[in-house]
């Protein structure tokens, strides 16, 4: 009987994903709008009433895909709690910390960045997206400026600069519209953006001594 569950968990977890993949790269390739829940059903194997009795609609959808995107698994687990984020607070150097932080956060673009470009655009047009992410904070600002703070408290980082502007120079520099300005727009391998972004942010951040 344990067994039986087991599979049977397993199961509706593939096709979980498999929804969730589909449409996000659906939305992406047509837009949140113009794509249909048929659509979606069809190019996951499923039918249409099993997105609807494990998603509800079609906003409860995206939301999920977004939080999928955003953690790389479905696992409610915060990215502040994530080990390649315990792995820049609890780094002994700012640049280690800066390394583990623009690595981490490349991982995170590779998933998110069109999404996030898809969801903005939805957000524009379709009240309903607005209300599943309510006014508050940024939660990308809270993640970047937890790091900063972390970052700008240890060896080899550049004392002059306050948290808050080390938090700015981190947001606008990997943020996920630049990242796709580079690598969509001008074509540049993700690595080559991370050892840019690396760079750049060490030019900002660091001392002489820590780069």
């Amino acid at each position: 009987m344990g067994k039986g569950k087991g599979k049977q968990g397993g199961k509706a977890q593939e096709t979980r994903r498999r929804i969730i993949e589909a449409a996000g790269a659906l939305f992406v390739e047509q837009g949140y709008g113009a794509t249909k829940l048929q659509e979606i059903a069809d190019r996951a194997g499923v039918a249409v009433q099993t997105i609807y009795f494990v998603f509800r609609n079609k906003p409860s959808l995206l939301k999920e895909l977004v939080d999928v995107a955003i953690a790389g698994d479905d696992e409610p687990v915060p990215t502040m709690d994530r080990p390649w984020f315990t792995e820049v607070t609890t780094a002994p150097t700012a640049e280690s910390a800066l390394a583990a932080l623009v690595t981490g956060t490349r991982g995170t673009l590779e998933r998110v960045a069109a999404i996030n470009e898809m969801v903005r655009a939805a957000a524009a047009t379709n009240p309903e997206i607005r209300e599943l992410w309510p006014d508050q904070a940024d939660p990308r600002y809270t993640v970047i400026s937890t790091a900063a703070k972390s970052l700008t408290e240890k060896p080899g980082a550049r004392p002059a600069i306050p948290v808050g502007e080390a938090a700015d120079i981190l947001y606008a520099i990997l943020s996920p519209e630049l990242f796709l300005v580079l690598t969509r727009d001008r074509g540049w391998p993700p690595a080559k953006w991370e050892q840019w972004a690396y760079d750049t942010l060490g030019s900002q951040l660091l001392t002489d001594n820590g780069r």
